[in-house]
């Protein structure tokens, strides 16, 4: 995970053959950094997915699209994909610069390369948000932010997952007394808004797969909630469980480390 957070996200999913980045919630620029943090680079991104169409999710899906189809056009390559949902993709207002759109119905499954992707509906206030999970080489991975709650749908979804990405993104007694305004309060706690540490610690406790190796828990709200805080709900769920399920805590600033199986 490149970045994590209210301010921005990015996640790069590789099967060594083939590189996708989930969201471009950073700079152009700032990817490439974070990506030559963790040994990649920007000219390997072979498609961009998009899971909707807020900010911390596109900011810098246009200038990332631009530099990789400048880069490839000098050698004849093809544009780099950007895949986003049939009803999403209007949106998104392109600037200057048009990349090879490839729209797909929410539920779809696409194959990117040698990595498999499902995609399903997720609840949240967005045109038409989606979450999505990975196969390649005998691995799963699932990925789900922005979410107001966890219906049974993306619980099967995320069932048998290796390693699973959920966000974990507010405290509701930092969320009740903090600066927000009682509006923007509301749609954060409401079914179609952001996930609690109480909700992640329900799930945990009750369907988190017993095959899931590493859980890594995002999209921390900045003013909201706190890493520790986090740390220790979902830690207290898993010693519930008694589950040896390896927990981490991705934020905004640096990438996390790299995942390998």
């Amino acid at each position: 995970m490149l970045a994590s957070g209210s301010s921005g996200n990015s996640t790069l999913v590789s099967s060594g053959r083939t590189r996708v980045l989930v969201d471009a919630g950073l700079s152009a620029r700032e990817i490439a950094r974070r990506l030559g943090e963790v040994g990649e680079s920007i000219e390997q991104i072979d498609a961009i997915l998009v899971s909707h169409e807020h900010s911390d999710h596109v900011c810098g899906l246009h200038g990332l699209a631009r530099k990789l189809d400048d880069s490839r056009g000098k050698s004849g390559r093809p544009q780099v994909p950007v895949f986003i949902t049939r009803l999403a993709a209007p949106a998104i207002a392109w600037e200057k610069h048009q990349p090879a759109v490839e729209t797909f119905q929410a539920g779809a499954h696409l194959r990117i390369g040698d990595i498999e992707v499902d995609s399903f509906t997720v609840p949240h206030d967005a045109a038409d948000p989606v979450g999505f999970c990975f196969r390649a080489e005998g691995i799963k991975i699932g990925l789900v932010t922005d979410l107001g709650y966890i219906p049974e749908s993306i619980k099967f979804h995320l069932r048998g997952t290796d390693l699973l990405i959920l966000e974990s993104n507010h405290d509701l007694e930092m969320l009740k007394v903090g600066p927000y305004p009682w509006s923007v309060k509301q749609r954060v706690m409401s079914r179609k808004g952001h996930l609690s540490n109480d909700s992640v610690s329900d799930f945990i406790a009750t369907d988190l797969d017993r095959a899931t190796a590493t859980l890594i828990l995002g999209h921390l709200s900045e003013h909201n909630n706190h890493p520790e805080i986090v740390r220790l709900v979902a830690s207290q769920a898993l010693e519930r469980r008694g589950l040896a399920t390896r927990l981490v805590i991705a934020g905004r600033a640096s990438p996390t480390e790299v995942f390998q199986f």
